[in-house]
């Protein structure tokens, strides 16, 4: 289960989003995760039919779940499926208590909280979860166990004391296992990687660059590049059913094929130089005249020391 900045004792992590990374002594060097094309369920315990008699295990997980995805679900899933009868509780930090340990979130407290509620595995939700467990907490929740994976968490002290500590040494800690691969921090940069994309998207859409939060220049910037990008979308669907004729042509003549190949590709070859070259100009162009208009802009407008002697006179 994915909770708070994960930090060995002794060992801090200047992370303002929800980090799911594997152990320091890992070599950065290492080939990229390829997540599988398939995420297996956990396994159910062995249901003892008089277990189910008795009173419900009550456990307890906890975290911050910003941007919940499926890693935090599996997370709660296997907490869920620690005894054939769990009551599972979960616990979120509110947004004062998570910006003050942790950083920054992009969801608010309350969409954290009704996120969760959604969650199939989860039978309650604890909001103002507190950043470390102690015994009244437990006390108050009727708490049996405290599931989460078993890596050390800096608690408040600054000392670099992990937070499960205390649950840890009074025997009610169950380990759960992480998700490889998907993390609130690699849902996010996944997102700052597409970015042009994304606010281009949006641009073709009706949004304004004052909804987006991008500058002028950005905004005619990326409006050219959209503009470039569908004039080689049209030309590259013309010349596709160009090609098309070409050949029933070229096949009606009775052509030979690898003749055919030859002068395909000769076309096509001189065709693309002729329209990359034509694209270039016109970009060239067209970023000339944004900047030539900011120009004067900036020539209209007078400057500070300017205003101040107007100002004065």
């Amino acid at each position: 289960m994915v909770r708070k900045n994960r930090k060995r004792p002794a060992i801090r992590r200047n992370d303002s989003s929800q980090v799911d990374q594997e152990p320091l002594q890992q070599s950065c060097a290492e080939t990229v995760y390829e997540p599988p094309v398939r995420f297996e369920p956990h396994p159910s315990p062995d249901a003892v039919k008089s277990e189910w008699t008795e009173k419900p295990v009550r456990v307890y997980a906890d975290g911050i779940y910003d941007l919940f995805h499926f890693g935090h679900a599996r997370s709660l899933e296997q907490a869920k499926k620690l005894f054939p009868n769990t009551y599972l509780l979960v616990g979120c930090c509110n947004d004062e208590v998570t910006h003050m340990y942790k950083g920054k979130t992009v969801m608010t407290e309350a969409e954290r909280y009704e996120s969760l509620r959604h969650c199939r595995w989860v039978d309650e939700v604890v909001p103002d979860a507190p950043w470390v467990v102690n015994q009244e907490f437990i006390g108050k929740h009727h708490i049996d166990y405290v599931a989460h994976d078993a890596l050390p968490y800096a608690d408040t002290s600054g000392a670099g004391k992990d937070v499960y500590q205390f649950v840890k040494s009074a025997g009610k800690f169950k380990e759960t296992k992480r998700t490889n691969g998907v993390s609130t921090s690699d849902v996010i940069m996944r997102i700052l990687k597409g970015y042009n994309d994304y606010v281009m998207r949006n641009l073709d859409r009706g949004y304004t660059r004052k909804d987006l939060g991008v500058s002028y220049v950005k905004e005619k910037q990326l409006r050219v590049n959209m503009g470039i990008t569908k004039l080689r979308q049209k030309v590259k669907e013309q010349q596709e059913q160009m090609g098309k004729k070409l050949h029933t042509v070229a096949k009606t003549a009775g052509m030979h094929h690898s003749e055919w190949v030859e002068n395909a590709d000769r076309w096509v070859a001189g065709f693309l130089e002729k329209f990359e070259e034509g694209c270039h100009i016109m970009e060239t162009a067209i970023k000339d005249k944004i900047q030539e208009s900011l120009k004067m802009q900036n020539s209209r407008s007078p400057s500070p020391s300017e205003m101040l002697e107007n100002t004065v006179q």
